[in-house]
């Protein structure tokens, strides 16, 4: 008998997207036995009619509680097997099956992910999410039975992987000092690591990243970047997010080097805004 499977997402407001996962998770080979929901808000949103069970935690807090928020819902959750899935993610058909069927395969199991244009999608149509879905230009093309090894735990990817309850545990879950956003992924990355819990990249687990607006650099997000990336230093000895840390130096707003970061200036609303991106896929 196979193990159990939770799917785990997070979300705040995002309902439309929420409610397209569900629907996604409702065309699977393999339905999950549960999808726990933890709601980063006061009280948690009507969600649709499904065929398994769905369970609620709620953890407020500003900012947004991302590490609190998955580490609630893993506790909450009954399977043997976790699926953490984005709530942007729309799960194609064999995702849960595949998932589960290489949980013997290794640890971590990181899936593929195709990102959608702006507009509406309907997320059952699974051959025009493919023809529309592009993928990231630095993660793998993967054939549908492939299991590729990696040793590079930065290739952790928050969108969509799975790993057992128990290596969830055993790497300790996430730090929950990382508030709002940007960090904890590539922090328990770290842990699943000293922990020797071994990744892979898994082919037939695609996902579809619905499309919302971002900013290029995140400059919104500009105070928990370094705040976050500043404790990745103190925890690790490296810093984290070293992309973001170099658009910010190249404007002129912090300075960096092996041990320290010092922030020159704040970027201002003007700046903020001209970073809005409602094209982009990804950055």
């Amino acid at each position: 008998m196979s193990a159990s499977v939770s799917v785990l997402t997070i979300v705040r407001g995002r309902s439309a997207h929420l409610a397209n996962l569900i629907a996604g998770l409702g065309r699977q080979t393999r339905l999950p036995d549960e999808l726990v929901v933890a709601w980063m808000q006061d009280s948690p949103s009507p969600v649709p009619e499904t065929a398994f069970p769905v369970r609620s935690v709620l953890v407020p807090g500003d900012p947004m509680p991302l590490a609190a928020a998955r580490n609630r819902a893993a506790e909450a959750a009954g399977g043997e097997q976790l699926i953490l899935l984005d709530v942007d993610c729309i799960p194609a058909p064999t995702l849960v099956e595949r998932y589960a069927a290489t949980a013997d395969a290794a640890g971590v199991r990181l899936g593929d992910v195709l990102y959608l244009p702006p507009g509406p999608v309907d997320p059952v149509d699974v051959a025009a999410l493919d023809a529309a879905g592009m993928r990231h230009p630095a993660k793998p093309p993967l054939a549908e039975d492939e299991i590729r090894p990696t040793p590079s735990y930065g290739e952790l990817w928050g969108l969509s992987f799975a790993l057992a309850a128990a290596d969830w545990r055993r790497a300790g879950g996430m730090d929950e000092r990382y508030i709002g956003y940007g960090g904890e992924e590539t922090d328990f990355a770290a842990r699943l690591e000293r922990a020797g819990v071994t990744m892979a990249w898994v082919g037939g687990a695609r996902a579809y990243h619905q499309h919302h607006t971002i900013h290029i650099p995140p400059l919104q997000h500009f105070d928990a970047i370094l705040r976050n990336a500043r404790l990745f230093r103190a925890t690790w000895g490296r810093w984290c997010m070293d992309y973001w840390l170099g658009q910010f130096a190249g404007r002129g707003m912090i300075a960096i080097d092996a041990d320290t970061l010092t922030i020159l200036r704040h970027p201002t609303q003007d700046e903020i805004a001209a970073t809005l991106d409602r094209e982009a896929r990804f950055s």
